[in-house]
């Protein structure tokens, strides 16, 4: 888990869910940038009518979907990449849904409730893997569901997309936690006045270009593997060339002042 997704994946929940609907295959009703008329009442305004959701306001939606989804879920402590895709299955399907699959995912209890037991063993598994498991199961309930005729085509395109991307973020952040953490050099060597400071530096930073790539690579795989969805993490691969790069070169240039 690195800094926190939620823009990112709140900017994909919205281009999902677009703008103004009222199907009437949908036991959702009047709903508005995702957001329900029952969670406009029960968040916004008690009696709101169709008209109040058709002109809810987007910071109304974005405030809805920060505290009573993304918040509620606690996503900001799970993995990246699993956060946006538990964050998505609970504005789908609900948040009680979506924390319960991942609860029966990882072997525990289903009562719905995030604790830190089920965020610790969240951390504790592979993200590529909890985030294929959490889309297959969300696509066979969604398929298992009478209104899959009319909006199967539709949910399945967004789960693929979800999962993909999903994979694409837990990828990159491997990556680059891959990176940080070779690119950090030993504490006697970094100490001020040590002559191999620079020295090691540079190696450490050539270490970490090589590391990331490997990371990125293995990423990437492991990403086709449960779906297409590795562009992003692919792309990543060009900045650790550069890093390992400029790291050989700085390894090199001290290397010839010491001889």
């Amino acid at each position: 888990m690195s800094a926190s997704s939620y823009d990112a994946a709140l900017a994909r929940v919205l281009a999902h869910e677009g703008g103004y609907t009222n199907h009437p295959s949908d036991p959702g009703g009047p709903t508005n940038f995702g957001i329900t008329i029952a969670d406009f009442r029960r968040y916004v305004k008690p009696d709101g009518s169709a008209a109040d959701v058709k002109a809810m306001r987007l910071d109304q939606a974005k405030a809805i979907y920060r505290a009573a989804y993304w918040e509620a879920l606690r996503c900001d402590h799970l993995p990246t990449g699993l956060d946006y895709a538990v964050f998505d299955y609970g504005v789908n399907s609900g948040i009680g849904r979506a924390a319960r699959v991942l609860q029966r995912l990882l072997g525990l209890p289903d009562d719905g409730r995030m604790t830190d037991v089920v965020l610790a063993a969240a951390r504790a598994r592979d993200p590529a893997e909890m985030i294929a498991r959490l889309c297959d199961e969300r696509l066979a309930f969604l398929k298992a569901l009478k209104t899959w005729p009319v909006f199967g085509a539709g949910w399945s395109r967004r789960v693929a997309e979800v999962r993909a991307v999903a994979l694409d973020m837990a990828a990159l952040d491997m990556a680059a936690r891959a990176v940080a953490t070779s690119t950090q050099p030993e504490a006697a060597d970094s100490a001020p006045g040590n002559p191999q400071s620079r020295s090691a530096q540079g190696s450490a930073r050539v270490r970490g270009g090589v590391a990331g790539l490997i990371a990125v690579f293995g990423a990437a795989i492991a990403s086709w593997v449960h779906q297409p969805g590795a562009r992003l993490a692919m792309a990543v691969a060009g900045v650790a060339v550069v890093l390992g790069l400029a790291g050989w070169l700085v390894w090199r240039r001290q290397r010839r002042r010491n001889d």
